[in-house]
């Protein structure tokens, strides 16, 4: 039985093809085997999706949805140099000339598992792009000038990073007191036939109730627990990045929700960032100088 009969995408078997195929061809340059399994496989056909290209409009749309002026220029510095995510992130001041405009891509970084990074780091930092030769490329004097000042306000140095992620711990959610559940109506009856007073415990565990009165009676229980000592409570996790910023961070955090924000009436929660910004926008305009 083949992988479509089994329900498995055109697209996701040629991935696993490519995957496989890169395993095995360490292997046979390593001399662990002396055949190539993959050679010769046919996949099925991946039929290739029109690109999708937004206006200046919708792009002022979602511009204007983003949370602040550092994704902003992030998106903006994409747009301009069509750059993949790993270089893009990796640009630091000294590799722009600010008099001449022109921009350098000597480097990129790769994020990876810390079990595979000689100092359990999770970035590493490649001394030349993914096509291993350097390029030299002139800014126009709009995306330039707000490099410039985008230094000069962060007070940067030759070394510095031009986007940097910035974690910001969430304020905790504020207790509220629950209302008497003397007043409140019982739960709807559960499997066993059982009904519980909302704003209660048992309402919550037994009634399986998620009302914002049964959730705020069980948050305080927790928080009395807490504060107790009697429970542990889990501190956020906190990405590991020395700088760097994590590309599923951005499209979590920043790309997506702007996406939701803007509604462009179109689907572009799929595609990375950069990639969707240059390609969909450089591909239908000629400048975006005026939009934003």
């Amino acid at each position: 039985m083949t992988g479509t009969e089994n329900g498995v995408t055109p697209a996701t078997i040629k991935y696993a093809k490519v995957l496989l195929s890169a395993i095995f061809t360490t292997a046979l340059n390593d001399q662990v085997t002396y055949l190539h399994p993959c050679r010769g496989v046919k996949t099925p056909t991946v039929p290739r999706k029109p690109r999708t290209i937004i206006t200046p409009e919708q792009f002022d749309l979602l511009y204007r949805a983003l949370p602040d002026a550092d994704a902003q220029l992030l998106v903006e510095t994409a747009i301009e140099t069509g750059l993949r995510w790993g270089e893009l992130t990796a640009l630091r001041v000294k590799d722009l000339a600010p008099r001449s405009r022109i921009l350098t891509v000597s480097r990129a970084v790769v994020e990876v598992n810390p079990k595979f990074h000689p100092n359990g780091e999770r970035f590493i930092v490649k001394d030349y792009p993914k096509d291993k030769e350097f390029r030299r490329f002139k800014l126009t004097a709009q995306i330039a000038a707000k490099i410039e000042a985008h230094i000069e306000v962060e007070k940067l140095g030759p070394n510095d990073l031009f986007f940097v992620w910035r974690h910001e711990p969430r304020d905790k959610s504020k207790l509220r007191l629950a209302s008497d559940p003397v007043e409140l109506r019982l739960t709807e009856p559960n499997e066993k036939g059982r009904s519980y007073r909302h704003g209660t415990l048992s309402a919550y565990t037994a009634g399986k109730c998620r009302c914002e009165y049964c959730r705020a009676a069980f948050a305080i229980y927790r928080a009395g627990r807490r504060s107790s000592g009697k429970d542990s409570p889990r501190e956020p996790r906190l990405r590991s990045t020395d700088g760097h910023i994590p590309a599923d961070w951005f499209r979590r955090q920043i790309w997506k929700p702007a996406l939701k924000e803007a509604d462009l009436g179109i689907d572009l929660s799929a595609t990375r960032p950069p990639t969707t910004c240059s390609d969909a926008f450089l591909n239908g305009c000629s400048s975006i100088a005026g939009t934003v």
